[in-house]
């Protein structure tokens, strides 16, 4: 029996975020907000063989451009994954996705005593103590925050 590849259409102007880690795909599609709700075409492929990597997940979403401040979010949930920006069927930018030093008004401290918890206007802020094991400390009351248990602001 002969293997069919999987085909995919193109997109003509929108993001496609590739190389994200295996299985991560969904946590990807939470911390961009994006639920299909704009009745924007969205293709997810989950778990794809990847010569670079065991698996990939792969996102495609059409009409939408990602900006830095929606790098930075993926940039935590899997730090090798890449921004290709399409506009009229081809590639217009390349990014690749970094770990800051520090993270702004994404995620939530776990803390509930947190002063960013509480009623005053302050934005969570993480420190990135750790890039390689994605360990983050937030600013405010130092607590060490587990990359897989973040609540996006």
């Amino acid at each position: 029996m002969q293997e069919s590849n999987l085909i995919v259409r193109r997109i003509k102007d929108g993001t496609v975020i590739d190389h994200i880690e295996g299985g991560r795909g969904l946590k990807v599609l939470e911390a961009l907000g994006i639920d299909g709700k704009d009745g924007n075409v969205i293709t997810i492929a989950l778990n794809v063989p990847s010569g670079k990597f065991n698996k990939k997940d792969i996102i495609k979403v059409e009409n939408k451009f990602l900006q830095d401040f929606d790098t930075n979010k993926l940039a935590v949930i899997s730090p090798k994954a890449t921004i290709n920006i399409i506009k009229d069927y081809k590639l217009v930018e390349k990014r690749r996705v970094f770990l800051p030093n520090k993270i702004e008004k994404i995620f939530r401290c776990s803390n509930p005593d947190c002063i960013t918890n509480s009623n005053e206007d302050i934005e969570s802020t993480m420190d990135v103590i750790d890039k390689t094991g994605l360990i983050l400390r937030c600013k405010y009351c130092t607590r060490i925050l587990d990359v897989n248990q973040l609540k996006y602001c």
